[in-house]
């Protein structure tokens, strides 16, 4: 019996296991890989006491800090995937996908998300070629340069905003007639001189050489495909939460993610925490990931310890 089981192997994960073995909590982690999105960016300017880093180097260093001090308190398993928690006694039953199941007292879910890749001719080929899903990781590698934002929401209007320090120009792509972005947020964004908002679009293709040179959308007022010429494009069409394999046991929102409260991480399910870019924060990154989860081992230490 486990104190506690760990499912992800991002900054919220081994998070959470560095301070779980620092707080002597008999813990298994599990982890698919390591690392989390970042995994993918040639250079993170954003890791807190990391000048830049790759994601690649992110994932290594992560999985070293957890390695250094794991002792005989943290046990890890590598490239398995969780595809069940249920209730077992007063604790609860993990089940992996190669069959292994393992009794914990409580969990902390931080398996994370996905980025909704956009699948469109040439999304595909010009990914890190210019195509991007994270712009706090890869902002400042555009400094100077002209780069579309595919993306009406409030995630769009942040990467634009974001953007905005860095780029010679940035155009924002909204499919709708409206954006869905917060009124403010919008009126605010927009007006940077820098910036243009185009609504009614729907994207077409990505064209490029070696490098991304333009994006081809349809202007769905007029009917005609338009071109605009960048070399980068940031895709913010939405996140896919890693939550499946909990629908059964957590309350999730309307589009997956693990409802927390935000004092201490807990679900609504006695027992169960949960941390990072699976969760209904308001903001994911990689620092507020790692943060979730300190917070919640706070809290789980207390719960098994002290209540």
């Amino acid at each position: 019996m486990y104190d506690l089981v760990i499912i992800g192997g991002g900054p919220a994960g081994v998070a959470a296991g560095v301070y779980a073995a620092r707080k002597r909590l008999k813990t298994l982690l599990i982890a698919y890989e390591w690392g989390g999105q970042s995994t993918v960016s040639e250079g993170i300017q954003n890791w807190i006491g990391t000048i830049v880093i790759s994601g690649a180097e992110l994932a290594k260093t992560l999985r070293q800090h957890l390695e250094a001090y794991k002792d005989e308190i943290v046990d890890i398993k590598e490239s398995e995937k969780v595809t069940n928690i249920a209730h077992r006694g007063k604790g609860f039953a993990v089940t992996t996908g190669t069959g292994g199941t393992y009794e914990t007292k409580t969990v902390l879910i931080a398996s994370g998300s996905t980025r909704r890749k956009l699948e469109i001719p040439g999304a595909a080929e010009f990914e890190n070629k210019g195509i991007t899903y994270c712009a706090s990781c890869d902002g400042p590698m555009f400094a100077g340069k002209e780069v579309v934002v595919g993306g009406g929401g409030n995630a769009g209007f942040e990467t634009a905003a974001q953007l905005l320090a860095y780029a010679k120009s940035v155009t924002l792509l909204q499919r709708g007639p409206e954006y869905r972005a917060d009124p403010v947020t919008v009126q605010k964004v927009l007006a940077n001189g820098k910036m243009r908002g185009i609504t009614n679009t729907e994207l077409v293709e990505v064209r490029g050489d070696k490098f991304v040179t333009g994006i081809v959308y349809k202007d769905l007022a007029d009917g005609q495909n338009k071109e605009i010429p960048c070399e980068g494009i940031f895709v913010e069409i939405g996140l896919v939460p890693s939550t499946g394999y909990v629908k059964d046991i957590v309350e999730l929102n309307k589009i997956g993610q693990i409802i927390t409260d935000p004092r201490s991480q807990q679900t609504k399910t006695h027992g169960i925490w949960a941390a990072g870019d699976c969760t209904d924060g308001l903001y994911h990154q990689n620092n507020i990931a790692a943060g979730d989860a300190v917070r919640a081992l706070e809290d789980i230490y207390m719960h098994v310890h002290a209540r």
